[in-house]
């Protein structure tokens, strides 16, 4: 059974088999998540998104790449939907995270770190980017056992926190 936590922090830090990056449809690094995915791991994410993905990736769809010096073994890529641009389907935020426990199956990972995707430059509301993670996770047959939603600053992580243990 998948356990679920909120951690403050920064998610390039976070040892775990995989780390989830909130990327642009273009998989070339970016701003936020995204672009602290690529520093931190150096130029093979990059260099491994462009072989991998040499037409981006889809909104809500997900792949892997290597997570270059990153403490994780893999980053798992996926594209939420831009609030501020009028993609405001929810079901294609869940398809994030559904997507992005799909590819952590098939990499073999047990335990995997998400951002809140969507709540951040993309501007979904917060409180549902949050209900979005936590209702897909749980609802999401899976073989990983570890899910840690990272959260950058404390409001956020509390309010992660709250949710959960409304769940439980």
């Amino acid at each position: 059974m998948v356990s679920v936590s909120a951690v403050l922090g920064d998610i390039t830090t976070e040892r775990v088999d995989a780390i989830v990056n909130a990327a642009n449809n273009a998989m070339r690094g970016g701003g936020g998540v995204d672009g602290a995915i690529h520093r931190a791991g150096g130029p093979a994410i990059l260099q491994d998104c462009i072989a991998r993905f040499p037409h981006g990736l889809a909104t809500g769809d997900a792949g892997w790449t290597t997570a270059g010096n990153l403490p994780a073994q893999w980053v798992v890529h996926t594209v939420g939907p831009n609030w501020n641009a009028g993609q405001r389907d929810r079901s294609l935020l869940e398809s994030c995270y559904r997507r992005a426990l799909e590819v952590a199956d098939e990499l073999g990972a047990r335990s995997i770190a998400f951002p809140l995707i969507s709540a951040g430059v993309y501007g979904w509301p917060r409180e549902d980017a949050i209900a979005a993670a936590i209702d897909t996770i749980l609802a999401t047959p899976t073989q990983v056992e570890d899910v840690r939603i990272v959260a950058f600053d404390e409001t956020a992580h509390r309010q992660v926190q709250d949710a959960l243990a409304a769940r439980s």
